[in-house]
């Protein structure tokens, strides 16, 4: 796929481009736990509830996706005054560092609330806290002044349908005549049956199911599936219809031809969310100028990453640049992540039973002391994650003429080794945080450390893994190299 590969060096102009959000935000809470037995008053499972996480969902779940891929994104949509907006707020705010959220507050109308509730990797239950009547006049029309202030400024638009109001009322097709009229390219989440009132949209993208209740047949077949996507775009005035097809991957069709993706995914754990990873890392593309085909390959991609995670993930650039440019390069380049992706990687590897090592530290200048206690990592367990200290962290530890080579530097050359699966900079004087979120079964330190002295070593200790002590290699050390280095000069 050569041009989905060159799009991985346009990723960076990406940070340029600015995407109009508009639809339904809501709080998508996972509340986590097992199953050991059933309920005596009634034939339910009793879930013992472990850990409790919110995020933002729906169209809020587009935005994030969209800052993951580092597009700037503005979100315009509608909550309630309550507990649940506030966290909405504070999350974007938080976590998404390329996002303005406008919300419009309704104090006659709940935030919409997704409780999913899980046993280890399955969803047992899910329950919706919602209002789907019409929005007010003043909210609609505070919606839409938002909205169409921000339409001038932003090279894509994308509205995130979810039937809970915001774009009902004819304002889904409001929106799209004045994009029209801005020369603003239009992607559409749709909902309901009735595609009417996407009139004109550039992209629509409905999956299996959704097209299915629209046509009124089951489409149990790709080529059914692509037949009436062609009428649907003939009846309703669409440029192109994607539809995604699950397993089956994905049909694009325009008015030239049909063109059919297959599925990437190897592992799907969660489906949640995954349409809106879709639509983000299809408007993400197409801001960067590749064709529409491209985009679709590239989308496709971005989905069969994202339902390898749990929960309404998000998709990264470094993940999406490495699975479409598969040479060594990115690969290298892939296992170097921020704080965000490395607790979505360990969260895979924990499904897969792998067990995971952690060790950390400077690695100014890698010597056969930091191989040994690299490979002794390694050995550990099955995959080894290594926290580097950053620069001002170096420097802090070190003294202001270290580090020798920068971060970007000394990543690279621990990423090229082949036992080291995972790279974090972090910016605190010691790794502790990173641990306590990642939570390693085996943290690794050199034997010149003594257990009771290793940072997080109880913490570690504490959820039942182990601190061990690598054996090292006399003489060696960045300071003794340095030492030689200048003695020589």
């Amino acid at each position: 796929m050569k041009e989905a590969i060159e799009f991985t060096h346009l990723l960076r102009t990406v940070r340029e481009k600015h995407v109009l959000c508009v639809g339904d935000v809501m709080l998508d809470r996972y509340v986590s736990g097992n199953v050991e037995r059933i309920s005596p008053e009634a034939p339910v499972p009793v879930l013992q509830i472990v850990s409790e996480t919110e995020m933002p969902g729906g169209a809020g779940n587009v935005a994030r996706n969209l800052d993951a891929l580092g597009a700037q994104v503005t979100l315009v949509s509608c909550v309630g005054i309550d507990q649940a907006a506030n966290s909405l707020r504070e999350q974007i705010r938080a976590e998404l560092m390329n996002c303005e959220a406008i919300f419009i507050s309704d104090k006659n109308r709940p935030t919409c609330i997704k409780s999913r509730y899980m046993a280890g990797n399955q969803q047992i239950m899910r329950a919706d806290h919602e209002d789907t009547e019409p929005l007010t006049t003043q909210t609609a029309d505070a919606l839409m002044a938002e909205a169409t202030a921000h339409l001038s400024a932003c090279d894509m638009v994308v509205l995130s349908d979810y039937g809970k109001g915001v774009l009902g009322a004819g304002r889904a097709a409001a929106l799209i005549k004045l994009a029209q009229v801005a020369g603003k390219r239009v992607i559409v989440d749709p909902k309901g049956i009735d595609y009417g009132i996407y009139s004109g949209a550039d992209i629509i993208t409905p999956n299996r199911k959704e097209l299915s209740d629209v046509v009124g047949n089951d489409l149990m077949s790709t080529s059914s599936a692509i037949e009436a996507a062609k009428k649907l775009r003939k009846m309703s005035n669409f440029g192109a219809v994607l539809v995604t097809l699950s397993g089956d991957g994905m049909a694009l069709i325009t008015d030239k031809a049909a063109l059919h993706v297959q599925a990437e995914a190897r592992e799907v754990f969660d489906v949640s969310g995954a349409g809106d990873t879709v639509v983000a890392a299809l408007a993400a593309a197409l801001t960067t100028g590749v064709e529409l085909a491209v985009a679709v390959r590239i989308a496709n991609t971005a989905a069969g990453i994202v339902v390898g995670k749990v929960g309404t993930a998000v998709v990264y650039t470094t993940e999406l640049s490495a699975k479409l440019n598969r040479n060594n390069i990115s690969k290298v380049k892939a296992k170097v992540v921020t704080h965000a992706e490395a607790l979505d990687r360990v969260a895979i590897w924990r499904r897969q039973d792998q067990r995971i090592s952690f060790t950390n530290g400077c690695f100014d200048l890698l010597h056969p002391g930091h191989i040994s206690l690299l490979d002794q990592a390694k050995k550990a367990a099955d995959k080894l994650i290594v926290a580097l200290n950053s620069d001002a962290s170096t420097a802090f530890l070190k003294g202001p003429k270290r580090p020798i080579q920068n971060e970007e530097a000394r990543a690279t050359v621990l990423a090229s080794l082949s036992y080291v699966d995972l790279i974090v900079v972090f910016e605190e004087d010691t790794p502790l945080e990173l641990i306590k979120a990642l939570k390693p079964d085996v943290l690794i330190k050199g034997a010149d450390y003594a257990k009771e002295d290793v940072v997080g070593g109880k913490d570690v200790e504490s959820w039942g893994g182990q601190v061990k002590l690598a054996k090292l290699i006399d003489g060696q050390s960045t300071t003794a190299t340095i030492k030689k280095l200048s003695e020589t000069e």
